[in-house]
């Protein structure tokens, strides 16, 4: 076995090319429902900043652990603390609320709907390969955790 997740998309593809393409189809041919402006702009600054800060520390927290900071890279440890004892996927968690927060910011209809297709690419591409990686390489440790804390939230 590599000692990395044998991923079928690589996460911010994932996420990134539905945003993307919402981001088309609403420069393209608009929005059906157009989103208010000003309510959207402050909640997507929000989602943004909380994207930068919960990110930010679960990136911290792994750098001070020594573990794999990409996708990709080699697992050395489980994180149990911090965001990630909120959620076992904190940085995608966050690359959703980027994700939001961005269609909002635009605003861009399109982009908000086509976030749901972002999370499931995200799923199958990149959360179950890593699943059945941890589990793999981690054993009951990683069971234990996944009794404990939640996907999400």
């Amino acid at each position: 076995m590599a000692d990395a997740p044998a991923y079928r998309i690589w996460p911010p593809v994932a996420l990134g090319v539905p945003l993307l393409a919402g981001f088309g189809i609403t420069w393209a041919w608009g929005d059906p429902l157009p989103l208010p402006e000003g309510p959207s702009r402050v909640v997507g600054t929000v989602l943004i900043v909380a994207f930068v800060l919960w990110n930010g520390w679960a990136l911290w927290l792994m750098g001070r652990a020594r573990t794999g900071l990409l996708p990709g890279d080699p697992t050395r440890t489980i994180l149990d603390r911090g965001p990630f004892g909120v959620s076992r996927n904190p940085l995608y968690l966050g690359l959703v609320a980027l994700d939001v927060g961005s269609a909002l910011m635009w605003p861009s209809f399109w982009a908000l709907v086509l976030t749901p297709v972002g999370v499931a690419a995200l799923w199958w591409g990149a959360i179950a390969p890593e699943e059945r990686y941890l589990a793999a390489k981690v054993g009951e440790e990683y069971e234990a955790y996944r009794r404990r804390v939640r996907r999400w939230i």
